[in-house]
């Protein structure tokens, strides 16, 4: 069965590299598939292994940008895998045949809409008062997004141990993206604390393991949330105000709170810390963002055609 799964590849060099590389494990089961269905490309294709040149590697970008429809993101983590392997190979004498492949190239701009800041307060007013469990619960979800800009996967893997007080501040400490450790944080203002704390009064004394947001099924109850989870229930309540759109996701919360920061007038660097960008780079879209609509020319077209 391995022996197929990675084609004429042996599959103790295959198992050799993944155990080399310094990688978070979900990056090295992605790694992983990414090159099985390299390994699965190169013998549908009738390619000889040891034949391999770059050429190869870009139709198999093109494969699955074409064929298999994958986002350029998806296309890229494949690629990535691709490239690992091969600078593995490379330290073993072999062709780095992936070396000069890019990554397919990303659109422009926001994949998903983000919210008018009526529109967010309107969301988190939704749930009322939230007398019961679950919509305590979906509403502090909810509320953390949009006041803090976590990912629904960092909404995920929160502890009840993660909050805390930093230098007199209420925190979140945060498993952020492709890390295993809670080593960064945001912080919880007072509103987005009374939701949370309104949340957790109702689940009684829980220990620091037990997830922050659980979930209230029978078959799970108390159990930790998944994002498919969390995506429902940014959808449920998205839809309860009126939006219907597959374009508003749960990480249109997190594209509203950085664009938020930065028409509070928020500096570049501090609304970086805030999302945890580790490059500055990703932020500056969002500030491009807002001068546009701030700055537009289409405004002054308007005063002369209005």
């Amino acid at each position: 069965m391995m022996e197929r799964a990675y084609g004429s590849v042996d599959p103790e060099v295959a198992a050799s590299w993944l155990a080399s590389i310094d990688v978070s494990d979900g990056t090295r089961r992605d790694y992983d598939l990414a090159f099985r269905t390299w390994c699965s490309f190169v013998d549908s294709c009738g390619y000889d292994f040891d034949g391999l040149e770059e050429q190869h590697v870009l139709d198999f970008k093109e494969y699955l940008l074409a064929e298999r429809r994958l986002s350029p993101a998806a296309t890229s983590l494949y690629l990535n895998g691709v490239r690992s392997f091969y600078r593995f190979a490379e330290s073993r004498g072999l062709d780095n045949i992936a070396r000069n492949v890019r990554g397919a190239k990303a659109p422009r701009g926001f994949k998903k809409s983000d919210l008018s800041p009526s529109q967010a307060r309107e969301l988190i007013a939704s749930f009322g008062i939230a007398d019961n469990e679950k919509d305590a619960r979906d509403k502090a979800v909810i509320s953390l997004m949009l006041h803090t800009g976590v990912r629904d996967v960092e909404v995920m893997r929160a502890d009840r141990g993660d909050l805390g007080t930093r230098g007199g501040h209420e925190v979140l400490a945060v498993r952020g993206k492709g890390r295993d450790e809670a080593d960064e944080i945001v912080k919880i203002s007072p509103a987005l604390d009374r939701d949370i704390r309104s949340y957790l009064k109702m689940r009684g004394s829980l220990p620091s393991s037990a997830p922050l947001f659980a979930s209230v099924a029978p078959r799970n109850k108390g159990g930790r949330l998944t994002t498919r989870s969390i995506s429902r229930i940014v959808k449920d309540a998205l839809k309860r105000i009126g939006i219907d759109d597959p374009r508003y996701t749960a990480h249109s919360l997190r594209h509203s709170a950085i664009t938020f920061a930065l028409l509070a007038g928020a500096e570049l660097e501090d609304a970086q810390a805030m999302a945890r960008h580790s490059d500055i780079s990703t932020t500056m879209i969002y500030s491009h963002h807002v001068d546009r609509l701030a700055n537009a020319a289409e405004d002054r077209v308007a005063e002369l055609l209005d």
